[in-house]
């Protein structure tokens, strides 16, 4: 493979990879393929069923037990196929107070938490959601989701237990 930066041919090898282009900050994919230039320091990486890696991030996402941030709430909205005024609309809110959440300018209410998550669940993201965990979000404060996935086989699991960080 050659680099799409200056032409030098790439070395690749399996790696971990922080996941920054989905969006989430703490997503770390784990023994991936990845592509380095050894003139530039450009790289590629090769993340295969992009689908499925994203429906594993939705389910750990609406599975925490706190609010969600604002890039956590873009994610979902993006995986859900939404702009925002599609999204402020199916949630009742104004696309101003989409902004604000996705911006962190203003956290998201408990309600509209909720109803993301069951959005979530019942659209293309994730396969089921018990509704009792809807009970058990703490509303008051909102954690970043440290996530380690690793790709077995022909499906996406997450590699340890996800470390809430605050």
């Amino acid at each position: 493979m050659k680099c799409t930066e200056c032409g030098t041919s790439m070395k690749t090898r399996k790696e971990n990879y922080r996941y920054a282009e989905c969006g989430l900050e703490y997503v770390t994919l784990v023994g991936v393929k990845v592509s380095r230039c050894p003139k530039c320091g450009g790289h590629g990486v090769s993340i295969q069923r992009i689908e499925a890696l994203h429906r594993l991030i939705a389910r750990v996402l609406i599975e925490k037990e706190t609010r969600f941030t604002g890039d956590e709430v873009r994610f979902l909205r993006k995986g859900l196929g939404w702009s925002g005024s599609d999204f402020a609309r199916h949630m009742g809110v104004t696309d101003e107070t989409v902004s604000r959440w996705e911006n962190a300018a203003a956290p998201i209410g408990p309600q509209a938490d909720r109803l993301l998550r069951l959005l979530v669940a019942q659209g293309r993201l994730a396969i089921s959601y018990p509704t009792e965990r809807l009970t058990r979000i703490n509303a008051r404060k909102a954690t970043i989701t440290r996530l380690e996935v690793v790709s077995r086989g022909k499906r996406w699991e997450v590699g340890a237990e996800p470390a809430p960080r605050g």
